[in-house]
């Protein structure tokens, strides 16, 4: 496949923004592994190959196991992960695939008990970030290299 686009020469002034809000992702208080597999869950429901790659390899230098993260697409059916990560995931799913169902109440109930207001506005930060970052990647098919 051919990159269509080089996004980040065309228009600097948007990488410029995107990069602002990973600046303030960086500042938050969440758990650079949580942030990653966040990043990496989104990426895989996307279908961003550029990203999952990534996603994958920043994991790996953060100590994150290839166990967890071959099984991440898999998350709710193997106890690798901690109850906060997977309301993380549970709710990186929702807002990923908020045409489905909107976020369900469920969800919300699921993800409420283990992050802080401002740890969820971050979080949703992330999600939404991540999932930006993909739609550029995929849009003009940016490949791992």
């Amino acid at each position: 496949m051919e990159p269509r686009l080089d996004f980040y020469k065309a228009n600097p002034q948007v990488i410029k923004a995107l990069l602002a809000q990973e600046e303030r992702i960086g500042k938050s208080g969440l758990e650079k592994p949580l942030t990653e597999l966040v990043r990496l869950r989104a990426s895989q429901i996307n279908g961003c190959a550029f990203c999952v790659d990534m996603h994958t390899s920043d994991a790996r230098k953060g100590g994150e196991t290839d166990r967890r993260l071959a099984t991440v697409v898999v998350w709710r059916e193997t106890p690798f992960f901690t109850d906060r990560e997977r309301a993380a995931l549970e709710w990186t799913e929702a807002l990923t695939l908020v045409s489905e169902d909107h976020v369900p109440d469920h969800v919300w109930e699921a993800v409420k008990p283990h992050f802080s207001a401002e740890e969820l506005v971050d979080l949703t930060l992330v999600i939404a970030t991540i999932n930006s970052w993909n739609r550029f990647s995929i849009a003009f098919r940016k490949t791992p290299v």
